[in-house]
Parts: structure tokens; C-alpha cells; sequence
């Protein structure tokens, strides 16, 4: 699919599975975080809206405005953390890497590259809007 012409019907009707919508405060800084950090790729940007992916998947930023109509919104805290609760984890994502890119993109390291029991090495990172990301690869 062509992220950059396919009609927003289109590329409606085409998601399947799981999906994330993230409400960010700035689109672009977010898009440039996910880049820089964890190697996504954004589509579609602009100062409302954007489509990020990573490997296979996909995930949708959207800024505040555009859920006006969105009961969520009255739900979102005026500061981060905004995803207190929830992981988004990054599979196949060097964390050695991630962490080293994070402080400087914006980001705050809860965690550094630890190896965990259930086989993975993995860290944790909160976004400037405070979702927490965890990339992780097998340990070695």
C-alpha cells in the first residue's frame, strides 16, 4: 500500500488485527521521536496526523484537535504521562540503540537495556508525551 496517496477510505477499510491510535500533544516532534529512536518510518505527516511504521506495522499519531468529537479526550491528562498502564512494544528493536538516541530526541530512560527472564533484553522509554515504549530483541 502507498501510505503517502492512499485515500483515507481506503487505507480505512485495509487495517486488520490490532491498532494504535496515539493522541500526542505535536505530531511532528512525536514522528521525529519514533524515527530517531526506534527506526520508524512516518507517512502521511502533518501537524495533525500521521501514519508511523515499524517492520510490518503500522500505528496512527493523531494530535488532540482531531478527536473533538472523541468522548477519549475529555479522559487525557493535561501533562504527561499520558500511557500510564500500558507498553507499546517494539520487537526487533535494538534497545542498546534506542536508549542511546532517546535522551537527546526528547525521551526519558525509566529503565536501561536490561536482560529479563522471559528471554528478551529490553528497556523502557517514555516519549515526551509520556507513553512508554520498550524496544526489545532476543537475549544474546
Amino acid at each position: 500500500m502507498d501510505y503517502e496517496t492512499v485515500s483515507p477510505e481506503e487505507f480505512g477499510a485495509s487495517l486488520r488485527g490490532f491498532g494504535f491510535n496515539i493522541l500526542v500533544t505535536n505530531v511532528p516532534r512525536t514522528a521525529r521521536f519514533l524515527e530517531t529512536v526506534f527506526g520508524m518510518t512516518s507517512h502521511r505527516e502533518s501537524k495533525d496526523f500521521a501514519i508511523m511504521t515499524h517492520g510490518g506495522n503500522i500505528l496512527q499519531l493523531h494530535a488532540d484537535g482531531t478527536y473533538a468529537e472523541n468522548p477519549l479526550l475529555n479522559l487525557l491528562p493535561e501533562n504527561p504521562p499520558r500511557g500510564a498502564g500500558i507498553e507499546i512494544r517494539l520487537y526487533d528493536c535494538d534497545p542498546e540503540k534506542a536508549a542511546a538516541q532517546a535522551e537527546d530526541a526528547g525521551g526519558t530512560i525509566l529503565q536501561p537495556p536490561t536482560d529479563k527472564p522471559h528471554g528478551l533484553r529490553e528497556c523502557f522509554i517514555l516519549c515526551p508525551d509520556g507513553y512508554c515504549w520498550v524496544p526489545s530483541r532476543p537475549k544474546d
